[in-house]
């Protein structure tokens, strides 16, 4: 074979590995980060958080008046009982009627009793605390099973999701009610679409302080980086992230809207 001959081959041969290479393109493990691990924090006893005289109410046990399907913004079709919400596996995620950019927020969620699966396909949803666009577009404070269930960190209950992880992983056992307290401040854009200013977040999980007034990088990506795009008041978002093991309940939604 000639030296000519032999390149042709060599390149013929690399073609289709570097082909390959080129077409997979960015995965989602490049975003997840496993070290170093939140200490495990007890938190104290629950304790019932009654609204203030100011607060909305957008679940009161009762009605899911306040929600709609994010798809067609029909009904929300979650199954309500027992003061509770559940997620209803298939008919896809839920968010609020009104739009907001501030606010004080807080919410519960259990994961139920005799969960199984593993990582993120154990207990998996959502809360995006400002949905932008259909599916799971947003930014999305993490809501799973922590409870002695290993994953990514900027990925487990408490974390702002592939973005930041939580300071504490104070998470309560499958059965019992979690709570989430959060300060949003909306972010800024400019006339041009341009960004003034990020987003903040603060969030206690449990009592406990997990994220510190961290400033986001952008909308959630499960993909690549985070990244921003113009947009002004929107729904808060609760996710069905079809997990079939974990039917995953709420109740005790209010927000306090702030300047």
């Amino acid at each position: 074979m000639t030296l000519k001959a032999a390149a042709v081959a060599m390149l013929a041969f690399a073609a289709p590995a570097f082909a390959m290479q080129a077409s997979s393109g960015p995965r989602p493990e490049d975003t997840e980060v496993w070290q170093p691990e939140p200490p495990v924090v007890t938190p104290g006893p629950a304790v019932a958080v009654a609204p203030p005289s100011d607060a909305v109410i957008l679940f009161d046990g009762k009605s899911l008046a306040e929600w709609v399907s994010t798809k067609d913004k029909t009904p929300a079709k979650w199954t309500v009982g027992n003061g509770e919400m559940t997620v209803r596996k298939g008919t896809g995620n839920i968010e609020t009627r009104r739009t907001f950019r501030n606010y004080q927020l807080h919410l519960e969620w259990r994961i139920p009793v005799g969960i199984t699966g593993t990582g993120q396909a154990r207990g998996n949803s959502g809360l995006f605390l400002a949905s932008t666009g259909p599916g799971d577009n947003g930014y999305e404070l993490q809501i799973m099973d922590s409870f002695r269930n290993k994953t990514y960190v900027n990925g487990q209950a408490g974390s702002i999701y592939k973005q930041s992880a939580p300071l504490a992983n104070p998470m309560r056992a499958p059965g019992e009610w979690q709570s989430y307290d959060v300060i949003w401040t909306a972010p800024v854009f400019a006339a041009d679409g341009s960004l003034t200013t990020p987003a903040f977040v603060t969030v206690f999980f449990n009592g406990v302080l997990v994220q510190n007034h961290y400033a986001l990088t952008g909308e959630t990506a499960y993909i690549g980086k985070p990244k921003y795009t113009a947009h002004g008041a929107a729904p808060i978002k609760l996710q069905d992230h079809g997990d079939p093991s974990a039917p995953i309940s709420f109740r005790s939604i209010w927000i306090r809207e702030l300047k």
